[in-house]
């Protein structure tokens, strides 16, 4: 099982370009590389989930979601999926190492976020206002991260 471990890592894997050492935005469509189906996240992840696109096995179970809902990873979780035919994937996310929120408020209250948690294996459903609210969130990360780094 391959370990990613560093953002240049995880956008290596899927082909995406490296704007920040500690933290990446990622954009899911069809298009985009997949050349690993299992690997252990050393990073945290979260993603807001367009469509279904694929089915994802979050330790020994499948993830519970569907379009429009939110999965998240934790560093020492083992992710897997696969696409499903015919259903395209979009869905977009933020990536961040571990160390670029160490000695923070944030750190201390990682653990608390239950979904997070190795144990949870469902999706955060978002209401169509949510949804919009992390998108525009992330959208603005995207922007940031394709400034210089300050």
């Amino acid at each position: 099982m391959l370990t990613i471990d560093t953002i240049s890592a995880y956008n290596d894997l899927h082909g995406f370009k490296t704007q920040h050492p500690q933290v990446a935005f990622a954009r899911f469509t069809p298009e985009t590389k997949r050349s690993v189906e299992q690997y252990e996240f050393g990073l945290y992840a979260l993603f807001l989930k367009e469509t279904k696109g694929c089915v994802i096995n979050y330790g020994m179970t499948q993830y519970d979601f569907d379009a429009q809902t939110v999965v998240s990873f934790a560093p020492g979780q083992q992710v897997g999926y696969t696409t499903l035919e015919g259903v395209p994937v979009r869905s977009i996310g933020i990536v961040f190492h571990p160390s670029f929120i160490q000695g923070t408020p944030l750190e201390k209250k990682m653990k608390r976020y239950s979904y997070f948690a190795y144990s949870s294996n469902e999706a955060l459903h978002l209401s169509e206002d949510e949804v919009q609210t992390l998108r525009h969130s992330m959208e603005w990360i995207e922007q940031e991260l394709a400034h210089p780094i300050d």
